[in-house]
């Protein structure tokens, strides 16, 4: 049952004062307050510190209650959350999957009317509070298991969207679609049925090619990463597509964004390869993701260090790489006889690709610290040496 009790002003205020506190000996001193457990009031706070963060228009309204932290792990960020609504637009449109409604709201906003479904009541009961105070008057919710309630209506939708819940009755963790609730692939030609355009939330981590062996009708895949870090995959199904798919990459980096988008039935040559030149590229996270290295290669013209290495170099500075530039400032083989004495107590980042040792042992076999300006790259060249690139962020000014 929902706890209004803790919109009270008395709670509210006491809320917001410990919010920074320290929580598990705010939780050994008991609740001030006779009506309210003061587990309550620990959870408000756990939402609060994630709220802040990763959906701050929640945050930012005081009378928002929050769900148990396990029930926001899944929920999408507000920034992936704004990046779907992008992607959909029309009448009428659902969320079978509502949970705390981060991506009911700002789903809604582009359409006339939208459904939420939700089969959890304490987060039904917190996302229709939830709605009412951020005034999204166009939502309409349902309460129940969203396909049994769909099987028994002839109403069709714009868009139906759906984020299946990753965790089997005992909360554990499953990784396969088959095995996520609702079961897409096994729901996929219902779906269709009742609407033309499906828009499906999975996992970072789900292998795109097994994906793409269960599903069909799949239009397009967006890899979407912040800050470096892939959060999900977004699959745009349409009805009868049978072509090829697009794959989209996205990293929001800070105030940036950085987008790759490639067709994936234009065919291209094998990339170019050399050895490192003037500058460096690291491709970001959702590119890595996406397999897409010689399409990176080949659209920007920049060639890759060695077919496995999937780091790209250049004489001249191209500015709209999808990741990070460095600018290169020395190279040495990796059997230099002076490299230990080069390397030995520098401060630098250690980054390697294609290369036998991993970062730690490298670490410690040169006593190389930590942080700096200065990048080192260990890596495999063209043919197929060991080889050390010195590097520096270059200058995008």
């Amino acid at each position: 049952m929902l706890q209004k009790a803790l919109l009270e002003e008395e709670v509210q205020r006491f809320i917001k004062e410990n919010q920074k506190k320290d929580l598990p000996a705010l939780i050994l001193k008991g609740s001030p307050f006779s009506h309210i457990k003061i587990q309550e009031i620990a959870t408000q706070i756990k939402g609060m510190r994630i709220a802040e963060k990763k959906f701050p228009l929640f945050f930012n309204n005081p009378r928002i209650l929050y769900p148990p932290k396990l029930n926001l792990e899944q929920t999408s960020s507000q920034i992936t959350a704004e990046y779907k609504s992008e992607l959909v637009n029309g009448s009428s449109g659902a969320d079978l999957t509502g949970g705390l409604g981060i991506d009911t709201y700002f789903l809604a906003k582009k359409f006339d009317s939208f459904q939420y479904y939700e089969l959890n009541k304490e987060l039904f009961e917190i996302a229709a509070h939830n709605f009412k105070e951020l005034e999204a008057s166009n939502i309409c919710l349902h309460h129940g298991d969203s396909l049994d309630i769909l099987k028994q209506t002839d109403q069709k939708f714009d868009w139906i969207y759906a984020d299946p819940a990753r965790r089997d009755e005992h909360g554990g963790k499953v990784y396969h679609l088959s095995d996520c609730t609702p079961d897409v692939p096994e729901e996929l030609d219902f779906l269709l049925e009742k609407s033309d355009h499906i828009l499906i939330k999975t996992s970072p981590i789900l292998d795109i090619t097994a994906g793409l062996r269960e599903l069909h009708s799949v239009k397009e895949i967006h890899i979407i990463a912040v800050n470096n870090e892939v959060k999900e995959l977004l699959w745009l199904f349409e009805k009868n597509w049978r072509a090829d798919c697009k794959v989209t990459t996205i990293n929001f980096q800070g105030k940036k964004l950085q987008k790759f988008s490639f067709d994936t039935e234009v065919k291209t040559l094998n990339a170019v390869l050399s050895k490192p030149l003037n500058y460096l590229y690291e491709p970001n996270a959702a590119i890595m993701k996406s397999g897409l290295f010689t399409e990176v290669s080949t659209t920007f013209g920049i060639p890759k260090l060695h077919e496995h290495s999937h780091i790209y170099t250049s004489e001249t500075l191209v500015k709209e790489f999808p990741g990070r530039i460095f600018h290169v400032t020395d190279i040495k083989s990796y059997k230099d006889k002076h490299l230990k004495k080069i390397l030995k107590n520098k401060k630098a980042n250690v980054t390697t690709r294609n290369f036998p040792d991993s970062v730690e042992n490298i670490r410690k076999k040169y006593k190389i610290q930590d942080g700096g300006n200065d990048y080192i790259f260990f890596t495999t060249n063209l043919e197929n040496e060991k080889t050390v690139v010195f590097c520096r962020k270059a200058n995008l000014a």
